[in-house]
């Protein structure tokens, strides 16, 4: 491994820039097993679009007296979990991979579960359940990184913010229900 504190001399950062140019932004620095990263990612954006939909699910299905602004914060979520799947496919582009949308996949590759929910409560819970498994999956993969990634390592502990928002706000909105409030 190389020293750190030791910069590489510009004429050899040229002449390794010109090797694999088909690489694209993977250089001869990038230190993680891509074939690894790439997979995790994909999982990742299976997870994102997963909870995309059960959170647009919710926001066209909640009813009752607490339904305006629930909805809006399903929608809202949505909204961001469409913005990390984007994101996610993004990296996995520049890596040299492909971002995996097929369908017939995504719920072998996602990590959260697709749980319709009947009462508001249920809704809640479930997209809060989902939230803590992103939580947990996105801290694991930053860690597996640890510093051979840093471009990646940045992106997921920006989407791991907002995940733990939502869950933040989930838990804020479940603990405030009434008890058996359906949606219909």
């Amino acid at each position: 491994m190389k020293n750190p504190t030791v910069m590489t001399d510009v004429k050899t950062l040229r002449e390794r820039a010109r090797q694999h140019i088909e690489a694209g932004a993977v250089t001869s620095g990038y230190l993680a097993d891509r074939t690894t990263v790439l997979k995790l990612l994909n999982d990742a954006l299976a997870t994102e679009i997963v909870c995309m939909l059960r959170y647009r699910r919710h926001h066209f299905m909640v009813r009752g007296i607490h339904s305006q602004a629930i909805s809006e914060e399903f929608q809202l979520h949505s909204d961001e979990e469409l913005e990390h799947a984007d994101l996610l496919a993004e990296r996995i582009v520049q890596l040299g991979g492909e971002p995996d949308f097929s369908p017939e996949n995504l719920m072998a590759r996602s990590h959260a579960e697709y749980v319709e929910g009947v009462t508001l409560a249920d809704m809640i819970e479930e997209n809060l359940v989902a939230e803590r498994i992103a939580i947990d999956s996105y801290r694991e993969f930053i860690q597996y990184l640890g510093n051979q990634d840093p471009t990646t390592q940045r992106l997921l502990e920006s989407i791991l913010a907002v995940e733990e928002e939502h869950a933040d706000d989930l838990s804020d909105l479940l603990f405030a229900m009434p008890p058996k409030q359906t949606v219909n």
